[in-house]
């Protein structure tokens, strides 16, 4: 009786938060959905509604053409903040001089917001005046301009770059706290058992940072899918539609074309899909509690 109390008691503290998640989250999810099929109301009265928006949907080329992009942008740039982020982790748990400020130094791109990210890349990878092309050139690299972000084989990779840089420190923060909490006997007896550095990163350091691996590849994937401002700001979208992320396809059709509907169904697609990759984390997750 008493650890069935203790089970509501716990229910209640958790109540508000899932309030505001409902409310926050679940709401705005709601209305998109009805938004999505066009209802028709008169008098509170519901006289029908249509899948229209999503049959358009999956004929619609553009669409095809932005999933693509938008898992050409997502996968590559979560694959290298988790690889940048581990390697520098690793960096920074070393016992070196000044820790504290290379640490401080690390996390600054992460608190640059997407707006302004997008804006410094513009003008660093602008094709006259831009740091970049300055540098290769001056290191006799090139002896043209590069045109990074009117080029569409070049603007994507450039954008994916631009967001590496962005976003590793988040991965990194992760992990730099998960190697801090691995108890430092483990590699004091496998030093003195004679393992080497590879060794202790591979049979303690990374099996201890697998969850959090895990949870920082969720995260990072969710919120790279949603990403909009650095691609808005540096690209647009352009050349073509060769950057054009799902999310900035929703933004023209909802604030440009003016297509509500459509806009609305292209946005639920999207959430299902980032819901059915995060499913495997979540089982996961679930099953260890």
């Amino acid at each position: 009786m008493r650890l069935r109390t203790k089970e509501y008691e716990a229910y209640l503290f958790i109540l508000p938060a899932l309030s505001m998640l409902i409310v926050i989250l679940g709401f705005p999810f709601v209305m998109a959905i009805l938004m999505s099929l066009n209802l028709a109301w008169v008098k509170s009265s519901l006289l029908g509604f249509t899948f229209e928006n999503y049959s358009r949907l999956f004929r619609d080329r553009v669409f095809y053409n932005d999933l693509i992009v938008t898992l050409s942008f997502v996968l590559p740039t979560v694959g290298f903040h988790l690889l940048l982020g581990l390697g520098v982790a690793l960096l920074l748990n070393m016992e070196i001089k000044a820790r504290r400020f290379f640490r401080v130094v690390a996390i600054l791109p992460w608190t640059i917001p997407d707006v302004i990210a997008g804006l410094i890349w513009r003008f660093m990878f602008d094709p006259l005046s831009g740091i970049v092309n300055s540098v290769l050139a001056r290191l006799n690299l090139i002896q043209l301009p590069i045109t990074w972000l009117s080029d569409a084989r070049l603007a994507l990779p450039s954008v994916v770059f631009a967001e590496v840089w962005r976003g590793y420190p988040f991965v990194m923060l992760l992990l730099l706290a998960g190697l801090q909490s691995i108890p430092q006997g483990l590699y004091e007896a496998a030093k003195i058992d004679g393992a080497s550095a590879w060794k202790r990163f591979w049979h303690i350091s990374l099996p201890n940072l697998s969850r959090i691996i895990m949870i920082a590849f969720t995260l990072d994937f969710i919120w790279e899918c949603r990403r909009f401002g650095l691609v808005y700001n540096m690209t647009g979208g352009n050349p073509g539609h060769a950057t054009e992320v799902l999310s900035l396809y929703v933004y023209k059709n909802f604030f440009i074309f003016f297509n509500f509907g459509y806009a609305a169904a292209i946005a639920v697609v999207l959430a299902l899909i980032m819901m059915t990759l995060s499913f495997p984390y979540l089982k996961a997750s679930m099953k260890e509690l």
